[in-house]
């Protein structure tokens, strides 16, 4: 029979996984998921919208980041970050007028191995996502690998719907708002 110690938090390898049970960012989250992040709903459009549009939807809404998704399947297709858009007008790559096919970063969907980031997702599990651990990114789809994040993809368990976007700074509004 197996005895429980109360009061007293595990902290080490877990006997079921052989990983930390708690992580270096666990104090400062407390079991938080992005849910707790009230990401806004996510700003969609299309591969065939004017880059003008882009702009104006973002401005509007105050966003860095908006996804991009199929006209046709609704499947999402990639992402525009609004900086670096903004320095592809500025450098006279595109133009207003341009659709967003021309400026988009496109996910690639083969060989490519994405982490999917939903509403359940812990915010250590983001953060660590953002430092460039785990495995991948945005879906929160971003390709697998080491490098830093600065937004992910939020959908939901089965990658049908793209429910929101959370940035870095998300989190760190998160930190400041919540009591110690």
């Amino acid at each position: 029979m197996a005895q429980t110690i109360k009061g007293a938090a595990h902290i080490g390898p877990s006997p079921l996984s052989g990983s930390p049970s708690v992580s270096k960012w666990s104090s400062r989250y407390r079991g938080a998921t992005v849910q707790d992040l009230e990401p806004p709903s996510a700003l969609s459009l299309n591969p065939s919208d004017p880059i003008s549009l882009a702009l104006n939807m973002a401005f509007e809404r105050d966003y860095t980041h908006l996804t991009v998704v199929d006209a046709d399947t609704r499947a999402l297709v990639g992402y525009i970050a609004i900086p670096a858009l903004q320095a592809q007008l500025d450098a006279g790559r595109v133009r207003l007028d341009d659709p967003l096919s021309r400026a988009m970063t496109r996910f690639e969907r083969r060989g490519k191995k994405y982490k999917v980031i939903t509403l359940d997702t812990t915010l250590e599990e983001l953060e660590e996502f953002f430092e460039g651990g785990g495995q991948g990114a945005g879906g929160g789809l971003t390709a697998t690998g080491t490098q830093k994040q600065d937004f992910a993809v939020v959908t939901d368990e089965d990658r049908r719907f793209v429910l929101g976007v959370a940035t870095r700074s998300d989190l760190e509004e998160f930190v400041k708002r919540r009591p110690a």
